[in-house]
């Protein structure tokens, strides 16, 4: 979400405290207290509160007169979601009303808080936006106004009593570490920094240093380089003191009790000898406890308790940018799901859980086919089912709850794990058993099932660590040994589930024994993508090379100097699974979220499976950082032509337009440049070259232009749409009315506008409804197809008319992405069209679209007169970088 958005929200937020009962005061100074059998009060516990006060003298109780936050008590009202405001049924009453105390002058009374929301949960998100205006510290006050006597005491009013504040979380952590048992290893560390600066506050706890010092300057290095030979130690009883980690994650804070949860089974696991908790199936329950000093010799425990610390505090489940963080976890567009990745790499741990809201059931992964082929799935499942078993047993025994649920038990398909972009799958690639749980509430019970949870984790994790380390090792090993294990196969089903196993097609191994990565202008579409996909892997934990000399292999001959990724190694399920072309799941009947990733096809660099085994033996360079190339201006001309090959270039051209430079738009080719590429002058590129990698040639100015003029953009719909055209240097107008140019994601452009003839371009299946329902483009008809919660999606073969300024850059045939399963079934007369699906039997590469063969030949991108309509999801969550320039050439165009 933008900082706009972030503004929009407070407006809201204060226009409802216009209503609210009162907002929390400041405590005032008290003639007398009141005595009061709790301190707290709940939102969603109903509470009677047994109060004794005292002002000295006696007065007719019915003249006394009682408040709250200095509001007086029959004020305060329940939640009315009808009216949308704080005026249902009456929140605070007497239960008991107050009285005397015989032969006394102290009063008696007990007064009820019943549910301010009418029910035990907020979870839905038209009550999660309002609570947090309403937690603070309130004064419950009772005065004589005949005699100027007052009693007050100070409640707390909270969500439910354990929920924490951003600000208060680093406090209560400090004040946990400070009471830790003497002799435990505790350590204050952080992720890195949220998009708005904040820390992502880390806690590791251990038996002691010497526990986390040998974890990870011996085993955690070892077992990726050689886990035979740990495997070996083990067996042999040469290593028996080793320590195996696990991670507890929340990455959407707006759900939480999770972030609660993290913070007291920190507590637990610090301050605590042992902990008794309850265990087994309703009816069955039993005390089990957990000997947390023995945890200790076995388990390293890692606390994330927020990926998200900018949505603690605005309580959104997206980060300051808008951006789902949970669909964010292999992308990696986001600076939390980047931070997450290194201390993935960095720890690896056996077991990792992410602790999410709100289903209506107790929801513990594994997960539904179809599975992620590139995990060794045998393995994982070896300790991850029982597990889930020992968690959910522990969560009812101890709660109002009477059941859990493991989808890939009970549930047919509608939970899978097809995507790595969760933070749990996305840490089954690190080796990790990954565990997304989903509580029913917000409220006290549902973080009570939480705690216990992890209870029953830690205590599972801790009796087993030596079956589940050598099964992470065991993960290790394929890889290491670029082992494709049949074992596999049995996970991977159809929606009939019959085994299907890996689609190897034809080839002995699922795997490649080389990805390649050229960086030669002659071998690579795009060098500055090229280096920056080597960072992304060597981020996430992968070794990356570089060839010393040319090699052929495979009938090809490779570049010296190309990136090489030699698919023997551990973590070579998640290279696969980001640099694969992905898979057609378009025959299951529902999928929870996209698919794709495809970093290659998505973000524009060419790749090169090698399937030849020891092809490039002797001749690799290990990567510890791959430096970005810097722009190169060949010859002294007076001018230059920075081509439109990347988005590079429309971030610079931006950048010189807001510096108030010169910059030409060719609109017809030349020798050496292109229709779409732009000129600019040599002085003015100089300024700039340093910022940014450009493909630059001398311009001889013998080819028509026209002067480009700094566009104001109105952008209105999804956050990912504002964050990229941010992203590319873009200039905002401060409303519609004020734009050069609408861009529209979410249907949500003003009519008038765009019939007055201001230029718009629409993206996606919301923006193609508005157009033909409001019927804005006379003969326009579209289709779109959609699945309970995820659009259906497809990585397509298209063909591109590059004869038009918003095709500059492009060729004839390219792979384009669609996410919300729309295209075109008829466009207006005289509208050049822009892109086709291709007529190919083979045009559908990956992703879940059913029936997709009525795509064949389909537009799925055109433009009329002012108006430029895409089907393809052009910004979809940051990821399809390579179709932002075809959004950038539609910005530039409008309007000429």
């Amino acid at each position: 979400m933008q900082k706009k958005a972030f503004s929009l929200l407070l407006s809201f937020i204060l226009l409802f405290t216009l209503v609210l009962p009162a907002a929390p005061p400041v405590s005032a100074t008290n003639d007398a207290k009141i005595t009061a059998s709790q301190s707290k009060n709940s939102m969603t516990e109903e509470r009677e509160i047994q109060i004794t006060a005292d002002l000295g003298t006696k007065t007719d109780v019915n003249q006394l007169k009682w408040t709250f936050g200095g509001k007086p008590l029959e004020e305060w009202k329940q939640w009315d979601p009808n009216a949308k405001k704080y005026s249902g049924k009456p929140y605070i009453t007497f239960s008991e009303p107050p009285a005397y105390i015989e032969g006394s002058t102290k009063i008696k009374a007990t007064i009820k808080f019943s549910l301010l929301y009418g029910t035990n949960d907020v979870s839905p998100r038209s009550l999660r936006t309002l609570y947090p205006a309403l937690i603070g510290n309130y004064d419950l006050a009772v005065s004589d106004p005949s005699k100027g006597k007052s009693a007050v005491t100070s409640m707390k009013l909270n969500v439910y009593d354990e929920y924490l504040k951003w600000e208060e979380i680093k406090p209560e952590v400090d004040r946990i570490s400070k009471n830790a048992i003497n002799g435990r290893y505790v350590s204050s560390e952080t992720l890195g920094h949220s998009t708005e600066g904040r820390p992502m506050h880390f806690m590791v706890l251990a038996k002691d240093k010497a526990s986390v010092d040998q974890y990870l300057n011996e085993i955690a290095k070892q077992k990726l380089e050689n886990p035979a030979a740990i495997k070996r130690k083990i067996e042999n009883g040469k290593l028996n003191n080793y320590k195996v980690p696990i991670w507890i994650n929340n990455i959407h804070p707006d759900e939480s009790p999770g972030v609660d949860a993290i913070i007291e089974l920190y507590r637990i696991m610090a301050t605590e000898k042992s902990k008794t908790f309850k265990t087994g199936e309703p009816g069955k329950e039993k005390e089990t406890n957990l000997d947390i000093d023995q945890a200790l010799d076995n388990v390293i425990f890692l606390f994330n308790f927020t990926q998200n610390p900018d949505g603690r505090v605005h309580n959104t489940r997206q980060n300051a940018n808008g951006f789902d963080l949970n669909r964010d976890n292999t992308y990696q567009t986001q600076i939390e799901t980047q931070n997450l990745a290194k201390g993935l790499t960095k720890w690896s741990p056996v077991s990792l859980l992410d602790f999410h809201g709100f289903y209506d059931e107790f929801v513990i992964e594994p997960c539904t086919p179809p599975h992620n082929p590139n995990y060794e799935y045998d393995l994982l499942m070896d300790g991850m089912m029982e597990q889930a078993e020992e968690m959910g047993k522990a969560g009812i025994a101890n709660t109002k709850y009477d059941s859990y649920l493991i989808p890939l038990k009970d549930w047919p398909n509608k939970f899978d794990d097809a995507t790595p972009s969760y933070t749990s799958t996305y840490s089954m690639f690190h080796g990790a058993m990954g565990h997304t749980v989903e509580i029913p509430d917000i409220n006290s019970e549902s973080y009570k099932a939480l705690v216990n949870a992890g209870l029953g984790a830690a205590k599972y994790v801790s009796e087993n660590k030596k079956r589940l380390f050598l099964n992470q090792l065991n993960v290790y090993e394929r890889g290491v040994k670029g082992e494709d294990n049949r074992a596999v196969d049995s996970w991977f089903v159809n929606p009939e589930g019959e085994k299907i196993g890996r689609d190897r097609d034809g080839n002995e191994s699922f795997f490649p024994d080389y990805y390649v990565i050229p960086v030669d202008k002659k071998g690579q579409k795009n060098v500055l993508e090229a280096h920056k996909m080597a960072n992304y892997l060597i981020r996430n934990g992968i070794k990356v090379s570089k060839s010393e000399k040319k090699v052929k292999a495979d009938g090809k001959t490779y570049p010296k100097g190309s990136y090489v990724i030699d698919m023997k190694q551990a973590k070579r399920g998640f290279i696969n699974a980001v640099l694969y072309d992905g898979e057609d799941l378009s025959e299951w009947e529902e999928m929870y979220a996209e698919v794709i990733n495809n970093f290659h096809d998505l973000r524009g660099f060419d790749r090169m499976e090698v399937r030849a085994e020891n092809a490039f033996a002797g001749v690799l360079l290990p990567v510890r950082t791959a430096e970005a190339p810097k722009t190169k201006m060949k010859g002294n001309a007076d001018s230059y032509v920075i081509k439109n090959s990347s988005n590079e270039a429309v971030k610079a051209v931006n950048k010189l337009l807001k510096m108030k430079k010169t910059v030409y738009q060719l609109t017809e080719d030349g020798k050496n440049y292109a229709a779409g590429d732009y000129a600019v002058s040599s002085e003015d590129l100089s300024s700039i070259k340093k910022a940014y990698y450009l493909e630059t040639v001398p311009y001889n100015k013998k080819v028509k232009t026209v002067k480009l003029q700094q566009p104001k953009i109105y952008s209105t719909g999804s956050a990912a749409s504002k964050y990229v055209l941010k992203e590319l240097g873009f200039a905002f107008a401060p409303s519609e009315e004020e734009a050069d140019v609408v861009v529209d994601d979410a249907g949500l452009a003003k009519k008038a506008l765009i019939q007055e003839g201001k230029p718009y371009i629409g993206i996606g299946s919301s923006a193609l409804n508005f157009i033909e329902k409001e019927n804005l483009l006379p003969g326009f008809d579209y289709s779109t197809t959609t699945g309970s919660r995820a659009s259906h999606e497809g990585l397509l073969r298209t063909d591109v008319n590059t004869e038009m300024l918003q095709t500059s850059g492009y060729t004839a045939e390219e792979k384009l992405y669609i996410a919300t399963g729309s295209y075109m079934k008829a466009v207006p007369k005289d509208s050049h069209i822009l892109a086709k699906v291709s007529g190919r039997e083979d045009f559908f590469i990956s992703g879940w679209w059913p029936n997709h063969d009525v795509l064949k030949n389909q537009t799925i991108a055109f433009t009329k007169d002012e108006m430029t309509l895409f089907s393809i999801d052009l910004t979809n969550k940051a990821h399809p970088q390579y179709s932002y320039r075809l959004l950038a050439n539609s910005i530039y165009a409008a309007g000429k």
